[in-house]
């Protein structure tokens, strides 16, 4: 990515406009590379559709930003927690802090690989701004040998993640204004990337309809104001009726062990006579639009409770 250092003797304002622009250079990467994102969530759909698991992996700054995106799938979009590995150099600890020598260790990224038994149908997102972190490119190589779809993130082109993916996303973000700092413009475009894919592959799989997030997990009294501005919006129905509902679904699903408001958004037992009934497990979102839903594929599963994905590396 080479160098380009901030000149001696800027005024901390001076300072802050070159970052600024590095941060309009990170967007601007990304947009470039829009192409490859694409090409990619279609790749993922018909694995992920069929029951395959996402898989994340990185190390360092790269790492934890992967681990973040991965994390967030549950919440927002109720992604199952079985299905979800987030492979990170280091374990636990590299979320908090840097792991001397963790992101050297292939033998153990490619034991990690081979112990969750990646397949044909999973998918694994490797992140590195380098593109020839040892350890993100062993678990590529891995999970690659064993069949499964690779999507390599890399800052650095004709680098070996790029050239071994079998879906290479490169963002041109170029030298950093405090050089070797990956933190910032590379970062930057990889926690982007990374958000428009996910999200994309979200979107393609159902689990978001006209815009709203209708298998978000209503943890908190926020969330549960928000499905039923959702509910209100998408039926046209009144207040109490949606809060009817809300408490109906609550009530069908077992307590879970939480601080969170345990509300969710599971089956009610009625809504209305001409509704649908959804099928087991299937959340009231899906009832009450399923009439409606012209978008291809399975009607949400969402509000199945909050889970812990499964972090792996340590």
């Amino acid at each position: 990515m080479g160098r380009m250092p901030l000149p001696s003797g800027w005024d901390p304002s001076d300072i802050l406009d070159a970052m600024v622009e590095g941060q309009f250079a990170a967007v601007a990467a990304v947009r470039a590379a829009r192409q490859a994102l694409e090409g990619a969530a279609l790749a993922i759909e018909p694995r992920l559709r069929d029951g395959g698991r996402l898989v994340y992996a990185g190390a360092g700054t790269s790492g934890r930003l992967a681990v973040q995106d991965g994390a967030e799938l549950m919440p927002t979009f109720s992604w199952p927690k079985d299905r979800l590995l987030l492979f990170i150099a280091g374990g636990h600890e590299a979320l908090m802090q840097s792991v001397e020598g963790a992101e050297d260790e292939i033998e153990h990224a490619v034991n990690l690989v081979r112990d969750a038994g990646i397949g044909g149908n999973d998918v694994l997102i490797a992140v590195a701004a380098s593109g020839s972190t040892p350890f993100t490119l062993a678990c590529l190589r891995e999970a690659k040998q064993r069949g499964a779809l690779t999507v390599g993130i890399a800052n650095n082109r004709d680098t070996p993640l790029l050239e071994e993916a079998d879906h290479p996303v490169w963002l041109d973000t170029g030298p950093e204004p405090i050089a070797g700092s990956t933190r910032m413009k590379a970062g930057t475009a990889q926690r982007i990337a990374l958000n428009l894919l996910s999200s994309l592959v979200m979107i393609l799989l159902g689990r978001v309809y006209e815009g709203l997030m209708v298998d978000v997990q209503a943890v908190n009294n926020k969330l549960v104001q928000r499905s039923e501005n959702m509910l209100l919006h998408l039926t046209g129905r009144s207040s109490d009726e949606v809060r009817d509902a809300c408490r109906a679904a609550t009530r069908a699903r077992p307590r879970r062990r939480s601080t969170a408001p345990a509300v969710s958004c599971a089956s009610p037992r009625r809504w209305s006579k001409g509704a649908p009934r959804a099928r087991s497990g299937r959340n009231y979102f899906a009832a009450i639009i399923g009439r409606k839903r012209k978008a291809r594929g399975s009607l949400p599963a969402c509000g199945q409770g909050m889970g812990r994905g499964i972090l792996a590396g340590a």
